[in-house]
């Protein structure tokens, strides 16, 4: 192995740990509130979370198809966000 790829595993663990626990900060906040605004953004960042997770599972697997997977579910975080907070604040998401 060469000095690259020994530094690209390094910075691989490195960056898993990083968002693993940005990730375990997120569901305290989601879990702690202390409003229903808190809790949505938290709910946001763990979806940002999880896709930065995908990512690096996919750059330590060397595959592509993690990056499509990682399409659908920011699609899905953001639609999801957005009639949740639709939601609490008019009581309604289809008008």
């Amino acid at each position: 192995m060469s000095a690259a790829s020994d530094f690209l595993s390094i910075a691989i663990i490195f960056a898993f740990v990083a968002i693993a626990l940005a990730q375990v900060m997120s569901m305290i906040r989601l879990v702690i509130g202390p409003t229903v605004g808190d809790r949505i953004l938290a709910l946001d960042t763990m979806v940002v979370n999880a896709i930065g997770l995908i990512v690096l599972l996919g750059l330590a697997q060397g595959t592509q198809i993690y990056f499509e997977v990682t399409l659908i579910i920011a699609m899905l975080g953001f639609v999801s966000t957005v009639a949740y907070a639709r939601f609490i604040l008019r009581g309604d998401i289809i008008e």
